[in-house]
């Protein structure tokens, strides 16, 4: 019988017994949003849920509604024994490159929790140093409530915020893409120009810094 200690820190195809065996004590599930999007921040969330409190119909935030994301949030934030968000900038972003960006606001997101997590389990294939026992669960935020809770808090944050920024930029379209690299972004960028929030580094936006100032 495999005990918690003997499972591999990357978690493929985990099973509902392995679920059950890792979500035992104070757990934090872990996600991102964000490492596509051509501007803005990527936004990770930690979660530690209360037991006694079950959610129902927890999922990956991409598999869910707007409405019901935002109604899971509401529930998430209500009910959770601690709730953190963290966040890397575009301007980490470009000195760091994306991956580590995210791991970076990972950790940040583990670090604001205000009950100190016994476990992390993180959703993806890859995980942070936390100094606390962790995993990377592949697909994890459809299977392990804690982590999936992390992806809607995670989602619904950096939204709102590309929201935020469509009001600031209407001409833009942020509202609708969420700065994802889609043909109305890319149009957007060629008629009006990258602005302070755009990720440097990121090709299309690179390009277009080249367009409008040539060496």
């Amino acid at each position: 019988m495999t005990s918690l200690d003997s499972l591999p820190v990357v978690i493929k195809n985990i099973t509902p017994e392995h679920v059950a065996m890792i979500s035992q004590g104070v757990v934090a599930g872990v996600d991102e949003v964000g490492r596509g999007p051509l501007i803005g921040d990527v936004v990770t969330a930690a979660v530690i849920l209360d037991p006694s409190k079950p959610i129902v119909g927890l999922n990956d935030s991409k598999k869910l509604s707007e409405k019901r994301r935002n109604a899971l949030y509401q529930q998430i934030m209500g009910n959770a024994l601690s709730v953190s968000i963290g966040r890397a900038s575009p301007l980490e972003i470009d000195e760091l490159n994306i991956l580590h960006a995210t791991m970076l606001a990972m950790q940040r997101a583990v670090a604001g929790l205000a009950i100190l997590p016994e476990r992390v389990l993180v959703d993806g294939n890859r995980v942070p140093h936390f100094g606390i026992a962790s995993h990377a669960i592949i697909k994890g935020d459809g299977l392990v409530a804690a982590i999936s809770a992390a992806s809607i808090i995670a989602k619904v944050t950096r939204d709102a915020e590309m929201d935020a920024l469509d009001i600031q930029y209407p001409q833009y379209g942020f509202a609708k893409h969420k700065g994802y690299p889609t043909k109305a972004h890319f149009e957007a960028l060629a008629l009006y120009g990258v602005l302070p929030e755009h990720r440097k580094s990121f090709k299309p936006v690179a390009e277009r810094i080249l367009l409008q100032d040539p060496l």
